[in-house]
Formats: C-alpha cells, structure tokens, sequence
C-alpha cells in the first residue's frame, strides 16, 4: 500500500481497515501500534512528536507539523522530508513515550512494517530513514553511546542495503566500535513493505550464551552474542535494560552525507509505516 499526495484527498477514512501486526507462534504482543487514524492527523498519544532535534551534523529540523508526519487515513504513518524554497530541510521524528525491558528467561522482539519511497536511488543522495530503540537511561542523564542503542533498520542514499547496529560504551572503539557502531548489513528489496525486527534472547542464564538478532522478513541476518560483547555491564544495558522506540527520516549527516540539488523530497522519499510492536515468548 503506496499513498502518495494525490491520493490522500480522495482516501475514505471511515473504511480504512488498520493493518495489525501478525501473530508469532509461542510469543504474545506486549504492545503494539497500528496507526489508525484520518488522513492528515497525528500519531496516537502513544508517541512523541518531535521538533528541533538534530543530531549527527544532519541538516533538517524536525517538526511537529502534518506535512513532514502524518497519519495516511490508511492505517499507517508517514515521515516525509521537505526543502523549502530556501533550501532549508525539515522532516518527521516520533519516539514511544513508554519503555520496555527485555523479561529475563524471555525472547523478546521488536518489529515493524516498512516501507520507503519510489524515487530513484539518485535522488535519495544525504536521506536516512530509521527504526531504532534507545536506551530509556539517555532520558535521565546517561550519556549516548553509554545509554544503549540497537539499531533495527537504516538505509542511506537510497542504496539497497539495510543496516543492524548497536552502539554502547563510553569511548571510542571499544565493543561497540564507536562512533561507528557494531553491526552488519543486509540487501533488501527495492519495492513493497518489508518486516524489520531485532530479537533479544534472555533464555540462557548465562549472559555470555544470549543473544540480539536481527532480521528482515522473518529472516536472520546478523546476530551479536554476550560473548562477543564481553562486557558484563556493556550487555545488561544493551539486552537487560528498558528500551524506547523511534522512527524517523533524517537529511544529511555524517554518514550519509549531504542531500545535493538531486535530491527529491516529498512522498517519493517518505518511509512509511503499517504497525510496529513488542513481542514477548
């Protein structure tokens, strides 16, 4: 389900049926969001609209306003960069006003339906959509990367490749390799809604045997273990620790560098977003 501008005018609300996130086999749903609302509204009160966040030398403001994230009218969410004609970027951000601790003894997952605009790779040149989770410690005064980050999904330039990361630590290098992160990469398809998730696999006492995975479409592409961390600490706030989600579409940057006169905003460069939800085993 594609909406672009054109057709969010003619979409009928009242018979849009909310796309809910599936059902796994031996896990329950812990929370979820499917963005049910009116073409043109707000996220649920679930979430926090940002403004005026920028971080990584990027170069848009993030707002509160409909035009840069929105409610579809078609049970899903979009984030859509905009340049205005003086050249100034402004995009979309929310984060999950609550947290969510992976339950010791327990697999828990963190999933959601993406998908990202249709305009060609050469005009998606410093774009940067994301799914993510924080640590809840950077909103009472832990400092990032020490706070805990996994990243579920991110794409740069528009390129084919979805990348899983986590950063952690207090310094540069270090198990989490900062200010680069430790992760690894995916090819992913270029059309359609895809299911990206990272899994947090508390099962094993022993927190050198349990695991964060992540995947794409139900499939497992990396997986990081306690061992590989080997840092006691270091695991418990990336696996043991409560976790808040964010989406959000971000223009230029460090990494993927500035949006040059190529680059199209609008629908064409949106992500868009059926559902999101927590599962717990």
């Amino acid at each position: 389900m594609r909406f672009q501008q054109s057709l969010l005018a003619t979409l009928a609300p009242a018979f849009a049926t909310a796309i809910t996130p599936p059902a796994i086999q031996g896990m329950s749903i812990v929370w979820s969001e499917d963005f049910e609302g009116p073409a043109g509204g707000s996220p649920s009160s679930a979430w926090n609209v940002m403004d005026a966040i920028n971080t990584n030398n990027e170069v848009q403001t993030y707002t509160t306003s409909n035009l840069n994230v929105q409610t579809s009218g078609g049970g899903t969410v979009q984030f859509v960069p905009r340049k205005s004609s003086s050249g100034h970027w402004t995009s979309g951000r929310i984060e999950t006003k609550g947290s969510w601790t992976p339950a010791p003894g327990k697999v828990t997952k963190i999933e959601s339906n993406i998908l990202l605009g249709n305009n060609p790779t050469i005009n998606k040149q410093g774009l940067w959509p994301a799914f993510w989770a924080l640590g809840d410690a950077i909103r009472h005064g832990t400092q990032w990367p020490q706070s805990g980050e996994i990243d579920i999904m991110e794409q740069v330039n528009g390129l084919l490749t979805g990348y899983g990361t986590v950063h952690c630590g207090t310094s540069a290098g270090g198990p989490c390799n900062e200010p680069l992160g430790r992760g690894k990469a995916t090819a992913m398809p270029a059309d359609g809604f895809h299911t990206w998730g990272v899994t947090i696999d508390r099962t094993n006492d022993d927190w050198t045997a349990q695991s964060i995975s992540w995947t794409l479409d139900g499939q497992t592409y990396s997986t990081l273990t306690g061992a590989d961390i080997n840092d006691a600490p270091i695991w418990s706030t990336l696996a043991h620790s409560p976790l808040y989600i964010l989406l959000n579409v971000a223009v230029g940057g460090d990494w993927p560098g500035a949006p040059n006169a190529l680059t199209q905003d609008g629908y064409g460069s949106m992500m868009e977003v059926q559902w999101v939800a927590i599962y717990s085993s």
